[in-house]
């Protein structure tokens, strides 16, 4: 099996090569400045060349606050125009393509786990961006598998845990908010689980998390802890941090279909923070 990624520098394609690497499969990974998926002429000639048999589309606009007033037409451009743009051409190539989502297409005020049959009703305009990219997905595409996934973290320093560390080597007191709930999801569990779901030869929506959820103070605690770090980590209210765009309070998503459908249990996130802060801060010395 042979496959092309894009986003080649983010953490989730970073994790996909670290595991690729140890496996018989082919790949090749591509970065925005080798392949802007906003380009389709670009992305049919590199389709083309490569003949995967997957693509694993990493790439992806996760500037929140910038997608809701400065930024909204890239936000659209990448996460809806350029999914529109992969899609057909892997339909074309006859090549699976391998999508993820998010939890903000969700408004969150469910107070209980999102299913993939609930609708979809974002409250920013990055959520408005990433549910347009799934319905052109749908629209363009007879062969995909669609991921949302939720608070992703792993290699790299664009993730909230990495960020949480930086902050807690500068101030011993840390305000986190805690009206905001959702789960943190591990890359190595994603990249695990995409990669049986494609043998598995799944297709369709599905909600890939890891299981459990918390608030953004109950994981900043639990992360520090972890660390060994004695900051006092306080709760707060999204009201004492006003941003451009608004979050959902609760988010999280069941991943029970996922869970069934590959007949595993998927681990829950507080075991993917221990694994995490064992592989990146206690065996790399970060």
């Amino acid at each position: 099996m042979k496959f092309l990624i894009t986003g080649a520098n983010g953490q989730l394609a970073r994790e996909f090569l670290n595991k690729l690497k140890e496996s018989s499969y082919k790949f090749t990974a591509l970065s925005k400045d080798s392949l802007d998926i906003t380009d389709e002429k670009k992305v049919n000639e590199v389709v083309s060349n490569h003949k995967p048999d997957v693509l694993l589309n990493c790439a992806a606009y996760n500037f929140v606050d910038k997608a809701e007033n400065e930024e909204t037409e890239t936000a659209f451009k990448v996460n809806a125009d350029g999914i529109k743009i992969l899609s057909k051409v892997c339909k074309e190539n006859r090549v699976l393509i391998v999508h993820y989502s998010t939890d903000y297409i969700f408004d969150g005020r469910k107070e209980d786990f999102y299913t993939e049959d609930d609708e979809p009703a974002p409250i920013n305009k990055y959520g408005e961006s990433k549910l347009h990219g799934e319905n052109f997905l749908v629209q363009e595409s007879d062969d995909y598998l669609l991921f949302r996934v939720s608070w992703v973290f792993g290699e790299g320093k664009q993730n909230f845990l990495y960020k949480l560390s930086e902050w807690a080597k500068k101030k011993k007191v840390l305000k986190i908010v805690c009206d905001q709930i959702s789960i943190p999801t591990y890359t190595e569990d994603i990249v695990n689980l995409t990669i049986f779901a494609i043998n598995k030869g799944l297709r369709g929506l599905y909600h890939l998390t890891n299981s459990g959820y918390g608030s953004r103070y109950e994981v900043a605690r639990y992360f520090l802890e972890g660390l060994g770090m004695d900051n006092l980590v306080l709760p707060a209210n999204s009201d004492n941090f006003p941003s451009p765009a608004k979050r959902p309070f609760f988010s999280a998503m069941s991943n029970r279909k996922l869970s069934e459908a590959l007949n595993v249990a998927i681990p829950d996130w507080k075991l993917g923070i221990e694994r995490y802060i064992e592989k990146h801060y206690r065996n790399e010395g970060l």
